[in-house]
């Protein structure tokens, strides 16, 4: 199908179109150089990413905090793979950790062709629930800063995906309006779901092996959205 009668598309940034596990590993691989870490940094990702991604669903769903956060994924990482770092030494890995983030800014395949043709017609936004400060690096320094007319993050607008809140915020502020709308993200609760919940349609950028319910637009490549729009 081909979506009519659009003139706004949000999308997404971390696992969308920043290949966020890329540039997270190698962040990681300059602080455990720098810190002189024995720990293996291959087993250290593999224990660490899930973690991540459970300490976010808290997050996003205000159970815990930011400094919460920060701190959390890295003790349990760490006590997970029974290595011993104290509390000071998390708290510095931490800072270095959103230092060290933006300067690895590796894109999925086809992420500026696809920016590139859609811009040609349509307004392009991101709503991301990343930290304000760290987002507006990664777009600046990925070259991403010139495609987007709006970046909405979740702590500047004072609540996260999938809460209809952020949502409206991004409508009023780029005058877009639900029917002249897309969403495109990579998380089905946060994105696909959170667009849907206002009536927004939207396309779920599929990197797992989730079940995709009925009637679900999905794309496996970023390649695969240009079907979607008039271009």
């Amino acid at each position: 199908m081909k979506f009519t009668g659009i003139d706004h598309i949000f999308f997404d940034l971390d696992h969308t179109l920043w290949d966020f596990d890329l540039n997270s590993k190698l962040a990681y691989g300059q602080i455990f150089r720098e810190r002189n870490l024995s720990l293996n940094l291959d087993h250290f990702i593999g224990i660490y990413e899930p973690l991540n991604l459970e300490f976010w669903r808290r997050f996003r769903e205000s159970e815990i905090t930011k400094e919460q956060l920060r701190y959390q994924r890295l003790k349990a990482a760490f006590d997970a793979c029974n290595y011993a770092v104290d509390d000071v030494e998390i708290n510095h890995i931490a800072d270095l950790y959103m230092s060290y983030l933006p300067n690895n800014n590796h894109l999925f395949a086809g992420c500026k062709e696809l920016l590139d043709a859609l811009k040609a017609k349509y307004r392009l936004h991101l709503i991301t629930n990343g930290f304000e400060e760290v987002q507006h690096l990664k777009v600046k320094q990925a070259g991403l800063d010139g495609y987007f007319d709006l970046i909405l993050t979740g702590e500047a607008a004072g609540v996260k995906k999938p809460d209809s809140g952020i949502f409206y915020q991004a409508l009023e502020k780029t005058g877009a309006t639900i029917a002249n709308s897309v969403m495109i993200g990579d998380s089905l609760e946060a994105d696909v779901r959170g667009a849907q919940n206002i009536g927004m349609p939207a396309i779920w950028f599929y990197r797992t092996g989730e079940p995709v319910p009925a009637g679900q637009l999905i794309a496996k490549e970023l390649a695969d959205i240009h079907s979607f729009f008039e271009l």
